[in-house]
């Protein structure tokens, strides 16, 4: 099987997934515009039925598997997002589902992913070990994985956020994509260079965690040591095997995001745009206002958030600290 998706790959998960998700508006942030230096549109999939886009990619894997290879359950790892995703999917289709999830996952996504129907399991070990854990399970109890960001299908199923893009604002300058494990970007990249190569794709990741930033100045994947991130979602440590070619051929840019820039990004949401956003959702803001992407005024620039599943009570710490 191929280890990336295609463009056709992207338009048929389109049609998929098309009765069973929402496709989310693209909203004008005029508000923010003059601090940022561009005209700016935001992705919000923090309005997407688990509030954040991982039932995308998640839904549209276990959509495409024949039933009697899901019949005894599915499993993952996550940290907190794909969770979700993935036992919304499951509960659809009324199978069971396994989520091993970091014992630094929030508490909100845990108890989000339990209400959704999974047996969570939390594991204190970095990524390489949570899926040593889930292969050893999987392999135990014959139950299908789903990765959350190497599986094609899953990239696949992200990539619709590309298409939709470009159906809401055909003339989009550039389209800035949070940066975790690299299924999101791979996806929206793929969809948007291959229907318009035109348009500036630009990778927003946190500076606490550069394993693409540093892998595409070694010009291999480079494993980081594990730092905490205010931005939980996208803390990992080493690229994804799959998507690291993608982004080596679709993405234009990759910048750090520093973790203070990433809060004011939320913050400023919040603010001028009503829009309550994780803080891995808002480092695409983070990045413009602290300047790291280089704009102009006549620009339209989309930044995708990514998620909003994050307790109201710590956001609200967050944003006191920074009024």
């Amino acid at each position: 099987m191929r280890n990336h998706p295609t463009i056709q790959d992207i338009r048929e998960a389109q049609e998929r997934l098309k009765p069973h998700i929402r496709h989310t508006p693209l909203l004008r942030a005029e508000k923010i515009e003059k601090a940022v230096g561009c005209q700016l549109y935001l992705k919000p999939e923090t309005l997407q039925i688990t509030g954040a886009f991982k039932i995308r990619g998640a839904l549209n894997k276990v959509l495409s598997l024949p039933r009697e290879e899901i019949a005894n359950g599915v499993i993952a790892s996550s940290s907190g997002n794909h969770a979700q995703g993935l036992s919304y999917a499951a509960r659809m289709l009324g199978v069971k589902v396994i989520l091993v999830l970091p014992v630094t996952t929030p508490k909100i996504k845990i108890a989000n992913t339990r209400a959704l129907g999974a047996e969570v399991i939390l594991f204190d070990g970095d990524t390489a070990a949570r899926w040593k854990k889930v292969y050893e399970i999987a392999e135990e109890n014959n139950y299908a994985t789903i990765h959350g960001f190497e599986d094609p299908l899953v990239m696949a199923g992200q990539g619709t956020i590309g298409c939709e893009i470009l159906e809401d604002l055909d003339d989009v300058d550039a389209v800035i994509v949070p940066v975790g494990g690299g299924g999101l970007i791979s996806g929206i990249a793929t969809a948007i260079k291959e229907t318009k190569p035109s348009v500036r794709v630009v990778g927003a990741e946190p500076a606490l965690t550069p394993k693409y930033f540093h892998s595409r100045i070694n010009k291999e994947r480079t494993s980081l040591p594990l730092k905490n991130t205010v931005a939980d979602g996208l803390r990992i440590s080493v690229p994804g095997q799959n998507p690291y070619p993608i982004i080596e051929k679709y993405v234009d840019e990759i910048v750090l995001v520093d973790d203070e820039d990433i809060i004011a990004g939320m913050c400023s949401l919040a603010r001028d745009a009503k829009l309550i956003t994780e803080p891995a959702a808002s480092i695409g803001i983070g990045a413009l206002l602290a300047g790291s992407i280089k704009v102009r005024p006549d620009e339209k620039v989309c930044a995708v958030l990514t998620g909003g599943n994050w307790d109201l009570c710590d956001l609200a710490e967050i944003y006191k600290v920074f009024e």
